[in-house]
């Protein structure tokens, strides 16, 4: 049978000459009984095992670290933080709710996820807000909680809501006291985005001229 390659083949050369049968060994020569082989002594690092090279001289001691404890990097003043953008579309009371309505459609198509937007309402409900509070409220709200979808909610109800990168406000209702109770709030849920579809002046009068 030939040897697999995992098992060497040993020639009769590297074996030695085969020993005679017994019967033609003589009692005058008998077989040289070994001795004791030597017991090697401690090995040193000055006398390192054949082939391997000895080990170098001892690394450095680390220097000692500082007891200082490291000062930690300043606060970010608020006033340095950053701001949502604010965008407003001139719009009248009637045309507030269309005009948020063609903003949230332009913001789907430009990349933002539904669950990203946020629409108040200081006037009359969104449709799908009225159609969704008839199964109770807490259905309603734990959709807002989800945040898979865009959310419609009345202006009152602004506290209650969670931050969402855009939020937009239609100004289709309600008088001066609401919207400056509920823009700057609205603001406040905004992280990236704010916009508001009303009155330029309406708006400026609350948020700051120029807007």
């Amino acid at each position: 049978m030939p040897l697999t390659p995992e098992e060497p083949q040993i020639h009769e050369s590297a074996q030695g000459p085969r020993a005679t049968p017994a019967t033609g060994r003589t009692a005058s020569t008998p077989r040289p009984v070994p001795g004791p082989r030597p017991v090697p002594g401690p090995r040193s690092a000055a006398t390192p095992r054949p082939g391997h090279p000895g080990r170098g001289p001892a690394r450095p001691a680390p220097p000692e670290r500082s007891q200082v404890p490291a000062e930690r990097p300043a606060a970010v003043p608020q006033e340095t933080r950053s701001v949502p953008q604010i965008q407003l579309i001139p719009a009248s009371v009637d045309g507030a709710l269309d005009a948020a309505e063609e903003a949230v459609d332009l913001l789907l198509d430009s990349g933002r996820a539904p669950g990203d937007i946020l629409v108040l309402t200081t006037g009359k409900q969104h449709p799908w807000a009225t159609h969704e509070l008839s199964f109770g409220e807490k259905s309603y709200w734990d959709q807002h909680d989800t945040g898979e979808d865009v959310f419609f909610a009345d202006a009152s109800a602004v506290d209650r809501a969670k931050a969402r990168p855009v939020v937009v406000v239609a100004l289709n209702g309600g008088d001066d006291g609401i919207v400056a109770r509920v823009l700057p709030t609205a603001r406040e849920r905004a992280v990236a985005l704010l916009v508001v579809c009303g009155d330029p002046q309406r708006v400026n009068s609350v948020l700051g001229a120029g807007v």
